[in-house]
């Protein structure tokens, strides 16, 4: 009996971008409360490593303690990382194609500056604006108050992982094809982000387009990556990559992913406490968050679960380094657990599958028109050629 493709492949179109963006948002969750600590703080204030939600570092204090005030993190709780991707995931709904930086200065930062939602953090229903962070604010202060060319809008933000932490929806909708998911997140991501920002948004597309791949692996999706990616980013992704590769638990794993990625980081050990180098335009830097991602699929050889809580006890900016693991793990088809997925939805009071089942839609129309587009193309140039298009 032939098996079925989602048996033999890894799971169809629809399993693969809802794992991606259901794993994202869980990443997410499970990362928001121990952001910003180190692998010891969290061993410290949690007596032992984080294994699902727990809650907000300072407890009941969240809306006034430092230096997470006045978000509460935790309890299930998806931060911007989340709100992002699914008000990118609006973007593609209204546009229905391709999109590219003028699509995000025409209708994302709209959606940011005009439409309250329920924000979990917050607990209230407001604008995102109110939500997201300053590098995520640019976009409105230079698309909307400049009048910025969208192309170049991200050129002079603080360069972090802003835009690259919610590109997930561009290597969905190019699944299988890395190539063309790097070229449009880089597009997209030019209104938000320059220099190695801006890269390894083009990069974590990629990673997410490969591992919708058939039969794809932790492994192909990293060399997918590697083939792709420029510079610093591509040198931090092989150096954290070639440490991953030596461990097969995130416990053992923690300290030489950061020693492995620190050379290419600007932030510098102390993550609250910033370098005068950090987030600086570079050739020669990365940002962390997407090489310790991959190096922490390798570590868990794609396990939901072992790459997510790897991420998450990393620490650090970790609520965006398991968003990522997250969906690369969930776009392999490896499940994310249920009960951790309800909880995050009901506490977050957001439906996850929903922007997957919209983004599925999109998928399908944009692939249908690029086909068309294509045999268009195929005639023209034949004719051209003098030549007959064969089937």
């Amino acid at each position: 009996m032939t098996p079925k493709a989602s048996e033999s492949h890894g799971g169809t179109l629809e399993e693969r971008i809802t794992g991606a963006l259901v794993g994202a948002a869980v990443g997410d969750a499970l990362g928001g409360p121990v952001e910003g600590y180190s692998p010891e703080q969290i061993l410290q204030r949690h007596g032992g490593r984080v294994h699902g939600v727990v809650g907000p570092w300072n407890g009941e204090e969240w809306r006034t303690a430092r230096p997470i005030a006045p978000y509460h993190k935790g309890d299930g709780h998806v931060t911007d990382d989340t709100l992002m991707t699914h008000a990118l995931i609006r973007v593609y709904a209204v546009v229905r194609d391709h999109l590219d930086a003028y699509a995000i200065a025409e209708h994302l930062v709209t959606d940011l500056m005009t439409t309250p939602r329920w924000i979990p953090e917050l607990e209230a229903e407001t604008l995102p604006l109110h939500r997201i962070f300053l590098a995520e604010k640019w976009l409105v202060a230079r698309v909307h108050y400049g009048h910025a060319d969208p192309r170049e809008a991200g050129v002079g933000n603080i360069v972090n992982c802003g835009a690259a932490m919610y590109m997930a929806p561009v290597g969905l909708v190019n699944a299988a094809d890395p190539a063309r998911a790097y070229t449009e997140a880089l597009d997209v991501a030019g209104a938000h982000q320059s220099s190695y920002g801006r890269e390894a948004a083009g990069v974590f597309a990629a990673a997410v387009a490969a591992a919708c791949a058939p039969r794809a692996t932790p492994e192909s999706v990293v060399a997918s990556c590697l083939s792709l990616a420029k510079d610093g980013t591509r040198a931090a992704i092989e150096a954290v990559c070639e440490t991953a590769a030596r461990h097969t638990d995130f416990e053992s794993a923690l300290v030489p992913l950061r020693e492995a990625v620190a050379p290419f980081d600007t932030v510098g050990p102390d993550y609250r406490r910033p370098s005068l180098a950090a987030r600086r335009p570079s050739r020669v830097h990365a940002i962390e968050e997407l090489p310790v991602a991959l190096g922490m699929l390798l570590v868990a050889g794609g396990d939901y679960r072992q790459a997510v809580l790897g991420s998450v006890n990393y620490g650090r900016d970790c609520d965006s380094i398991a968003t990522m693991a997250g969906a690369l793990a969930g776009a392999l088809g490896s499940p994310v657990p249920d009960d951790w997925s309800k909880q995050v939805a009901e506490a977050s009071r957001l439906d996850l599958r929903q922007p997957a089942a919209t983004l599925l839609e999109v998928a399908r129309e944009i692939f249908a028109r690029d086909v068309r587009r294509r045999r268009a193309h195929e005639q023209a140039f034949h004719a051209l050629e003098g030549t007959r298009c064969s089937d």
